[in-house]
């Protein structure tokens, strides 16, 4: 009988410690650059941004990191992505519902562009050479935005996207890292869009 409760201890025993080393197994390390997302429903429009945030880590981001004049995928490990539940307008150009790329070229002085890529790629698509072919990736932008930075009086230590509903129409995405702030404005066609509900029950 002793030994029947000793071998069904020692049963336990293992299984719990199998349990464990399962757990542990299972457990990975956190990601140097988590993934994050952020939404916001603007007028009709719902808005979603899908990035992975990668840490400043005590480096210098803009001009050695990411070296000025050259594409950068504006984030980091999967590209990052825009996505926008029905047609916005975006520097005058009218964008259909559906998900887009984020790519920005970052310059040493004056305005950066903000390439909002019309085919979903990767920034590693557009690589010839060791380079960005540039003409290759003008081709597949829906819209390039020039965009004045904006140097910030505190750092921002991780990657960080943020979406303002402004007043309600027109939305404001802004891209925050290091002591950059990029930002850029979505037309969410709201008057048109209440325009085309009047024409459908006239």
């Amino acid at each position: 009988m002793k030994n029947a409760k000793l071998c069904f201890l020692f049963m336990c025993l293992m299984l719990t410690l199998a349990g464990i080393n399962h757990s542990y197994a299972q457990l990975q390390p956190p990601a140097p650059s988590p993934s994050a997302f952020v939404s916001q429903n603007v007028g009709f429009t719902k808005i979603s941004i899908d990035y992975s945030s990668p840490g400043v880590k005590g480096r210098k981001v803009f001009g050695e990191l990411e070296k000025y004049g050259v594409t950068w995928r504006a984030g980091a490990n999967a590209p990052t992505t825009i996505e926008f539940s029905t047609g916005v307008n975006i520097d005058g150009t009218n964008l259909r519902p559906g998900k887009y790329s984020i790519f920005i070229t970052p310059q040493q002085s004056g305005d950066w562009t903000v390439h909002i890529n019309g085919k979903g790629n990767a920034v590693s698509a557009y690589m010839k050479d060791g380079k960005i072919d540039e003409d290759a990736l003008a081709k597949d932008d829906a819209v390039t935005i020039k965009v004045a930075p904006v140097m910030a009086s505190d750092s921002q230590e991780r990657l960080t996207y943020s979406i303002s509903a402004g007043d309600n129409k027109v939305a404001k995405v802004t891209m925050s890292w290091e002591r950059i702030r990029l930002s850029f404005a979505v037309d969410t066609q709201v008057d048109q869009k209440l325009e085309g509900f009047k024409g459908v029950f006239n």
